[in-house]
């Protein structure tokens, strides 16, 4: 997966989980009370479909719009209304990747959201190192064969926001992070042979994190569980908020919350897990690769 990957006491950090957890529960507040989302669109003077967004957290939250569902719903207990709003507010706060928004598609923003709140990471991968593990080198040879005729500027803009993504992994809100890489990606060397023998010393590096099981799934192994190809969980510590999966496409991604087809790729990380190298063998398959650059 190439795409472009803060601690979560940066500002802005979690307010995309914010956003989720907010419109699940208004979801729920309105289903309790059997209001139709035609009639809560009307009472904000807005769609059924802006209010399915909302629910969703696909959309900013305007403090009036929600004082006025709540009003809708019956809920009167100031307490049970200031904490809501206060979700609110807080769910508007604009997070550092925005100013990327030049070199950022909209749907790789809700992704990067995700990403810097999540407690646990667990990916696989086919093509290309994991972005929260990637050089500077290798991420430019990356975005250079996504981007070919992107200028200069584009190419540093989209590698420094690689390479800031990756401050969730060196922060005090570290999450847990799994990932198991396809041999195939740590042999395809992108951005040349230096920078290939850079990206996997930098490899070796992050297997010692105490956040990080690196894996890899070697050829020997034939196929594979993950037959439709790289896909990363992402779990976070709020209780209401499900598990996501996220997979990417060439021009958007999809985001899949239902319980049971999260199920569904938790299990084949497992088999991953339980098929692929293990962190020590991992290590020795990428010193034998540093030996034959």
């Amino acid at each position: 997966m190439s795409t472009d990957q803060s601690a979560g006491t940066q500002p802005g950090g979690g307010s995309m989980v914010r956003r989720i957890l907010l419109g699940s529960q208004l979801r729920r507040l309105r289903e309790s009370r059997g209001v139709t989302r035609e009639d809560a669109g009307y009472s904000i003077r807005a769609s059924e479909s802006k209010i399915s967004r909302m629910e969703l957290g696909r959309v900013s939250f305007k403090e009036r719009d929600v004082a006025d569902l709540l009003t809708l719903y019956g809920v009167t207990e100031q307490a049970e209304r200031d904490a809501l709003l206060g979700l609110a507010r807080e769910a508007n706060v604009t997070g550092w990747w925005h100013s990327y928004g030049d070199v950022l598609p909209g749907w790789f923003q809700t992704y990067v959201g995700l990403e810097e709140s999540a407690s646990a990471l667990s990916t696989f991968e086919v093509q290309f190192v994991h972005g929260l593990l990637q050089t500077e080198e290798y991420a430019r040879g990356v975005v250079l064969l996504g981007q070919p005729h992107a200028s200069q500027d584009e190419v540093a803009r989209r590698v420094d926001l690689r390479m800031r993504r990756q401050k969730i992994l060196a922060g005090d809100r570290c999450p847990g992070f799994t990932v198991v890489h396809d041999e195939a990606a740590l042999r395809r060397p992108f951005g040349g042979r230096a920078a290939m023998r850079g990206q996997l010393e930098r490899l070796l590096e992050m297997s010692d994190h105490p956040g990080v099981d690196l894996r890899v799934m070697p050829f020997a192994r034939g196929g594979h569980a993950a037959e439709s190809g790289a896909f990363t969980v992402l779990g976070f510590p709020e209780s209401d908020l499900p598990d996501v999966v996220y997979l990417e496409q060439l021009t958007s991604a999809l985001y899949i919350d239902k319980r049971d087809e999260v199920a569904q790729y938790v299990r084949v990380m497992d088999r991953l897990l339980a098929d692929s190298l293990t962190p020590e063998a991992t290590r020795d398959l990428l010193r034998s690769l540093l030996r034959e650059l």
